[in-house]
């Protein structure tokens, strides 16, 4: 059974960093892109930020140049670093990936105060 587990979510003040990790048991992710999903209270779940196998990065705009997505694949885990956070980052951050379906995480809770 394939299980996606966040951590690192927490309360920072705004211009602070968080560090959320996502282990992945059941399978190998290695040959997968991974993301990091997040939704704010009343919006829509948006993508953050992906990683392909071969590790190309992408990023929505709005966390361009402050969150790095990284992965270990020898650990079967994938991180999303966020610094200079700022009061609209707060959410839940799900990390998934997709095969024949699509897996998710449970999700961390990031607040930001400003």
């Amino acid at each position: 059974q394939v299980r996606l587990v966040e951590s690192g979510g927490g309360l920072v003040l705004a211009g602070g960093s968080l560090r959320l990790s996502c282990v992945v048991s059941g399978s190998t992710i290695n040959v997968n892109a991974m993301e990091w999903y997040r939704q704010a209270p009343g919006k829509q779940r948006e993508l953050v930020a992906s990683i392909s196998s071969r590790g190309t990065t992408n990023y929505a705009d709005s966390v361009k140049g402050r969150f790095t997505i990284s992965r270990d694949n020898a650990k079967n885990t994938v991180y999303l670093q966020m610094n200079s956070l700022k009061p609209e980052d707060t959410g839940v951050y799900y990390c998934s990936y997709a095969t024949w379906r699509r897996y998710w995480g449970q999700g961390t809770q990031v607040t930001v105060s400003s």
